[in-house]
């Protein structure tokens, strides 16, 4: 019985899968970390853009 639940690999893909997601949220999050000044002025821009195309 323990050679047979050495040797189950079936929760292993699901863990690596878990861990890729992992590693990608922390890239996302890192990287809107570090642009959110220039994220934030960008959105300012386009929405003065918006509001001028549109008369507003």
């Amino acid at each position: 019985m323990l050679r047979r639940f050495l040797k189950d690999e079936s929760g292993a893909t699901a863990i690596e899968y878990a861990l890729i997601c992992a590693l990608v949220f922390l890239c996302v999050v890192t990287a809107l970390y570090t642009y959110r000044d220039s994220m934030a002025t960008m959105f300012g821009r386009i929405g003065t853009a918006v509001t001028g195309a549109t008369g507003g």
